[in-house]
């Protein structure tokens, strides 16, 4: 007959203690790989990062309809040389001061608005047609 070896892993029997320490190392170790690499996020970050988009969208929204008030202008051109004749900080200046990012309705600009219609005015080389703005928005 042979013999049965018991002095081994299948022996084994963890004490109480040795579960519950297992179960919280293995539960930490869960959250810091979830939260680090695996894309976790708790509710007050996911809030922030929600306010944040709908701000980003708002200006570009606004952005657009800016770019559009701006090349519909009658001496948009001129406006366009002077806009790239300003320093960068100076652009969105020059952008709220001409109205352009100015939408009926609301009680105050739009944050980051201008600056982000001045960087789109100021990308360009030159200045679409009307017809390619309107197909464009």
């Amino acid at each position: 007959m042979a013999e049965t070896n018991d002095s081994g892993w299948a022996a084994y029997r963890p004490s109480k203690s040795v579960w519950f320490w297992s179960v919280v190392g293995s539960s930490i170790l869960t959250m810091v790989v979830g939260f680090t690499w695996g894309g976790w996020t708790t509710a007050g970050r996911a809030g922030t990062m929600a306010d944040l988009a709908v701000r980003q969208a708002r200006a570009e929204l606004i952005s657009n309809v800016c770019v559009h008030n701006f090349v519909s202008a009658p001496d948009a051109a001129q406006n366009l040389v002077e806009l790239k004749s300003k320093s960068s900080w100076e652009q969105d200046n020059f952008i709220e001061e001409g109205g352009w990012a100015v939408v009926a309705g609301l009680s105050k600009p739009v944050p980051d608005a201008a600056d982000t219609c001045a960087d789109a005015l100021v990308s360009l080389e030159e200045l679409p047609s009307l017809s390619e703005v309107e197909k464009s928005s």
